[in-house]
């Protein structure tokens, strides 16, 4: 079974059925929760609370995809690593440069998850709708990121089967009342320390 897990704030763990486990922007949570060894780390921007790799034990041979490598002079690279597919996708508001910035869309057991990073609605999000993304993960906490009102024109363009609110308030991994004013009909709320079968 395919698993995601979220540790709080933009932290996710994703586990593939063969047993590989990717962690997308470690920085939230506790640190038991970093206690399963990754296989790749993927990194949306350098800030400090999303970029946070000491937390994550390594297997042998891991890889880390950070931004400078996802985006290079304008161009979004995907990778396929092992069966296990990375597109990056713009993002970007006026607290992340867009030339500094990405999303990642990942395949995993023909499963697609979508981490927005931080970033705003933006117009590349009505190209995603063809993608037929399973997940999407967005943040909405209205400061650095988008607000509740702009996730839901998020989601309503990319049109995912599910939408996940992360980096809710900052400064706590999680606030209730941030997810309470998201009105879509997809969403899927998933709480630190919450694991769901994809």
């Amino acid at each position: 079974m395919t698993r995601l897990y979220y540790l709080g704030h933009a932290s996710w763990r994703i586990t593939a059925n063969d047993g590989r486990v990717i962690y997308v922007d470690p920085y939230g949570g506790k640190p038991f929760s970093y206690s399963v060894p990754a296989d790749l780390i993927l990194i949306t921007h350098e800030h400090y609370d999303h970029n946070q790799l000491q937390l994550v034990p390594m297997k042998n041979g891991a890889k880390v995809l950070r931004s400078v490598r996802a985006l290079t002079t304008g161009t979004y690279n995907s990778y396929d690593l092992g069966g296990i597919k990375v597109q990056a996708l713009p993002a970007y508001n006026s607290h992340h440069l867009r030339e500094e910035c990405v999303g990642y869309l990942i395949e995993v057991d023909r499963i697609r998850i979508y981490h927005a990073g931080d970033t705003d609605f933006i117009p590349e999000m009505r190209n995603l709708s063809p993608l037929g993304i399973d997940y999407a993960l967005l943040p909405c906490d209205g400061f650095y990121t988008m607000n509740t009102e702009d996730f839901d024109k998020a989601i309503e363009a990319i049109n995912p089967k599910h939408a996940i609110p992360m980096h809710t308030h900052v400064g706590m991994d999680f606030d209730e009342e941030v997810v309470k004013q998201i009105h879509t009909p997809k969403k899927l709320v998933v709480r630190p320390g919450e694991e769901i079968v994809l």
